[in-house]
This record gives C-alpha cells, sequence and structure tokens, in this order.
C-alpha cells in the first residue's frame, strides 16, 4: 500500500509540476475551437502513451535483467528527446500559425440580407462587397489548413509524449519487476497512470472552461501562433532548464 500511494502521489507531483503534461493540449484547443471531450481524448491517448512507454521499456529491462542505472539512463535520454522534438514541434506551430493570420487571400462567407435570405460566397477583407454589415463569419480550422496539416498535429504530439519519460515511475517499478513481483509493478504502473491521467484532464478542463470565456479580441487571427509560442516556451524548459 505504500508503494501505491507513493505512485499516485509521485504521478499527480510530477504531472502538476510538469506544464508540458497539460500545456500543449489546452493552448492548441482553444487555437483549433475543439470541444471539450475532443481535447480530452487527445490527452487521454497522449497521457497513456507517456506512461505506457515507460511502463514497457521497465519491463523488458526488467526481464532481460538490465541494471536500474542503464534503464534510467535510456529514460534521460528520451527526456532529451522528448524535449527537443516539443521544442521543434512549437516552432512549426508558431510559424504555422504566423504564416495563416499573415496569409492573404479570401474565405467564405455567410450574409444574412433584410429580405432574410442567406447565401454564401468568398469574402475578402479590404474590398468593398456592397452587402449589409448583419453577417455570419466562419473561421473554422478547415478555411486555410489542408486537412492532412490538421490530422497530423494530433500524431505529433502523440509521439512526443510516447518520448517522454516518467522518470518517477522507473525505479518503483523496476524494484518489483525486478524481484519478480510483477503483480505489484502492475499495480504501480497502474496507480501511476491513475494520478497521472486524472491530473492531466482536471487541469486540462479548468483552464478550457476558462479559456472558453476569454475572448482575444484582434489577437484571434493569431490564436495559433500563441499556442505554438507556448509551447516552445515549454519545449524550451524541458531542454535548457530541465523543467
Amino acid at each position: 500500500m505504500v508503494a501505491i500511494a507513493t505512485a499516485l502521489a509521485l504521478g499527480l507531483t510530477h504531472t502538476v509540476l510538469g506544464p508540458d503534461h497539460y500545456l500543449p493540449f489546452i493552448v492548441i484547443g482553444r487555437a483549433r475551437r475543439w470541444s471539450l471531450a475532443r481535447t480530452s481524448l487527445l490527452t487521454f491517448v497522449c497521457g497513456l502513451g507517456h506512461v505506457g512507454s515507460s511502463v514497457a521499456l521497465g519491463m523488458i529491462g526488467a526481464a532481460a535483467g538490465i541494471a536500474l542505472g542503464q534503464i534510467e539512463g535510456w529514460e534521460a535520454l528520451r527526456g532529451e528527446l522528448a524535449g527537443w522534438s516539443l521544442l521543434a514541434f512549437g516552432a512549426g506551430y508558431t510559424a504555422f500559425g504566423v504564416w495563416r493570420a499573415l496569409r492573404g487571400g479570401s474565405h467564405g462567407h455567410a450574409h444574412l440580407h433584410p429580405d432574410g435570405t442567406i447565401h454564401a460566397h468568398d469574402h475578402d477583407h479590404g474590398r468593398g462587397e456592397g452587402h449589409p454589415p448583419v453577417h455570419e463569419h466562419d473561421h473554422g480550422d478547415g478555411a486555410a489548413e489542408p486537412a492532412t496539416w490538421r490530422q497530423l498535429t494530433p500524431w505529433l504530439l502523440f509521439l512526443v509524449f510516447v518520448l517522454g519519460p516518467c522518470e518517477p515511475l522507473i525505479p518503483l517499478f523496476f524494484a518489483e519487476a525486478a524481484r519478480g513481483a510483477w503483480m505489484d509493478a502492475i499495480w504501480i504502473a497502474l496507480a501511476y497512470a491513475a494520478a497521472t491521467l486524472a491530473a492531466m484532464h482536471a487541469i486540462v478542463a479548468i483552464f478550457w472552461l476558462g479559456l472558453k470565456r476569454v475572448p482575444l479580441g484582434p489577437l484571434e487571427r493569431f490564436g495559433h501562433a500563441l499556442a505554438g509560442g507556448l509551447i516552445l516556451l515549454a519545449g524550451a524548459g524541458m531542454v535548457f532548464l530541465g523543467l
């Protein structure tokens, strides 16, 4: 019971103190206007990959008789790769956000006329259309971003989280697995995973609900760039500050 309680405490603390565990989902969910359900699903899948990869590595190491120090060395290497991967993802997403915000061209608008008729057509800001000011704007994700790009974002985040190690879990898990107490090791892993996923979901949900009520005004068009910049800072914190 002590080991399980320790795993719960470590999982919760490790997650809360590591903004990289929740910041990407918060800012990307806000920038892309994802629902809480969609944001939570990606959070769950990435969190599961994050914990599962470390558990798998610990199981392989214990079964093969590899020393704990070597396993921790592998985890440290994975941590460096995850940090640089998150930094690169943030830089790329920032560049995409700036490009999208500054791009020229037109996009679709649906206009409501006084007689009640509605029609949609391309609208180019800066040109007089001759239409009344009452109209609805559709600035969804698909307006200027290829579908393949939208589909790529969750997969890249998942890859970053699979690379990310769970350093506090390995010694606890390995100690039980190395002496053949596999059920105890599994319970420790489940407790750590439960604490990690619960903390990730709670923090993401709280910020999602809060940011939903915060209008960015003129900065809305730079939502993706701001999201990428924050992820870039989180990656830089991992790489250069060891966060």
